[in-house]
């Protein structure tokens, strides 16, 4: 369980940043290059590779290596893991908001 936690933080760490969130978009059509994930943002090949090895570390990403350049490709398992643990949630609100609702149209039967 503490194992799921600790994955469950990276992968929400991993998705609280813009540019990090939009890497993941691109990478969710095809596979790129650390220097094709950094040019659409204007920064250096060491930043961009700072934001991939945090989606790593959530093992959102997985990098090879051919030859001398990094290629990006998704992995969505954790994010289907996050949507699980999310998804807990939404079912219990919605029971909770159902219920509040039958209140407010019928407080009579309470």
């Amino acid at each position: 369980m503490v194992m799921q936690s600790l994955q469950l933080d990276r992968v929400f760490r991993a998705l609280g940043d813009p540019t990090r969130r939009a890497m993941l978009g691109r990478l969710s059509r095809q596979e790129h290059t650390v220097g094709e994930l950094a040019e659409p943002f204007k920064m250096s090949l060491a930043a961009a590779s700072k934001h991939i090895k945090t989606l790593e570390q959530a093992g959102l990403v997985r990098r090879t290596v051919r030859g001398r350049t990094h290629y990006c490709q998704l992995n969505p398992q954790p994010l289907a893991d996050a949507n699980d643990w999310l998804r807990s949630y939404e079912r219990l609100w919605t029971k909770r908001l159902a219920a509040l609702e039958a209140f407010l149209r019928h407080p009579e039967k309470e």
